[in-house]
């Protein structure tokens, strides 16, 4: 494994760590401290992902998404045989932190695992419909060179925080099978867990399709 390759994964454990660690952290804490709230939890996860896309963006893509990897190639500079690679390293991560958040503060909110509030046949189309949002706005700013990419994290990192705001208490607006699993894996916490692995690789897909449609001919005026 040559150093490039493993400074990116070393960026992709780190990120999707901080991701879980902070984000489900935010969880684990308003359950036992009351003193976040549910906006504070959102906002946890937008302010972490726009950090960590700062951090390391420039180093491993930044992905900390299987779900993204595998509904569409968003970044063509990641080879094919590198996906796998980076989806390990990012399950580690988010496994890595999840027993830390057990460890530290207890058992509690299912250590910040993400579980349908009402069917699993309505959180599927939510986090369909999320990961559609937050994959049309990654297509935006970083594949378009139209776009301006100094803003890049912060739009996602901003849509991350609005999913998590009003699609939060639908479905848990994971958008990420790998924050998922690290808190299901350690909290044995699995109802559901299958839709909150392909309705992002689905959303991946079709917001992305849907922004290719959008985009048109890059030479075309706006």
């Amino acid at each position: 494994m040559g150093r490039a390759l493993a400074r990116s994964l070393l960026a992709e454990f780190i990120g999707t760590f901080a991701l879980v660690f902070a984000g489900a952290g935010a969880i684990v804490v308003d359950a036992k401290t009351h003193a976040l709230g549910h906006v504070g939890v959102a906002i946890s996860f937008g302010l972490v992902i726009t950090e960590m896309i700062y951090a390391v963006g420039h180093i491993s893509g930044p992905h900390f998404n299987p779900g993204g990897d595998a509904g569409v190639r968003a970044d063509p500079s990641l080879p094919a045989g590198r996906v796998g690679l980076y989806w390990t390293a990012q399950a580690a991560g988010a496994v890595a932190a999840a027993p830390i958040l057990r460890g530290s503060l207890g058992d509690h909110a299912a250590v910040g695992a993400t579980v349908p509030s009402g069917t699993q046949a309505q959180s599927f189309l939510w986090e369909f419909i999320l990961t559609v949002f937050l994959m049309f706005v990654i297509m935006a700013v970083a594949t378009d060179t139209r776009a301006i990419g100094k803003a890049a994290a912060l739009a996602i990192g901003a849509t991350v925080g609005l999913d998590a705001m009003f699609g939060g208490p639908i479905s848990g607006a994971s958008m990420n099978p790998a924050r998922s699993f690290g808190p299901a894996l350690v909290a044995n916490e699995w109802r559901g867990f299958w839709l909150y692995v392909i309705a992002p690789v689905l959303g991946a897909g079709f917001g992305a399709l849907i922004y290719q449609l959008v985009r048109g001919e890059q030479s075309q005026a706006a």
